[in-house]
């Protein structure tokens, strides 16, 4: 993750960019006029810097961003695991490179066509062994807060779960707890 995930955005001059942001779950670094207020959402994906600022000052702020949008969001590591908020699953080398896709992909629409070339990348269409690895990661999924539904005619989505969907826009999770 790099700062180019985070978007800065003159405040109070671009809020309606901050707002459509915030709507859609991008971290954002709102650079406030001299003269305004500050804003006061308490979206654990929004920080502020007064303007003038010192460059130090928007490095550490940006920083921030980028480690808690890093947190929020699911990664596989070079084990074949999942994780997700301090948690994590193991995975077979098939679902781990269909969870690589759907990751790179995070709450976005994932064509099975897609994740078929990249599970199975010197075979020909998995056909019924695609909707089985897919079910089995669902399985796994689920038990470290993460869904993956279907988007009928268009593919499927790697979101978290309604519960953990509710607790991670309020704050990012310091658990700790491990799942397999």
């Amino acid at each position: 993750m790099t700062s180019s995930h985070v978007a800065m955005i003159q405040w109070p001059a671009q809020a309606d960019d901050a707002a459509a942001l915030a709507a859609d779950g991008k971290a954002r670094l709102l650079l406030v006029a001299p003269e305004a207020d500050p804003p006061t959402s308490l979206d654990c994906l929004e920080e502020w810097i007064r303007l003038p600022a010192d460059q130090r000052d928007v490095v550490a702020r940006l920083h921030i961003l980028v480690t808690r949008v890093e947190r929020l969001a699911p990664q596989v590591d070079g084990s074949d695991r999942l994780l997700y908020h301090n948690r994590w699953v193991g995975l077979s080398p098939t679902e781990a490179r269909l969870a690589k896709v759907l990751v790179e992909n995070f709450e976005q629409v994932v064509h099975e066509t897609d994740l078929a070339q990249r599970g199975w990348p010197d075979d020909e269409w998995p056909g019924a062994s695609l909707r089985v690895h897919l079910t089995r990661l669902r399985q796994k999924l689920a038990r470290i807060g993460l869904e993956i539904p279907s988007v009928r005619r268009h593919g499927v989505v790697l979101q978290p779960g309604p519960e953990e969907d509710r607790q991670t826009r309020a704050a990012p999770s310091s658990n700790g707890s491990t799942s397999r």
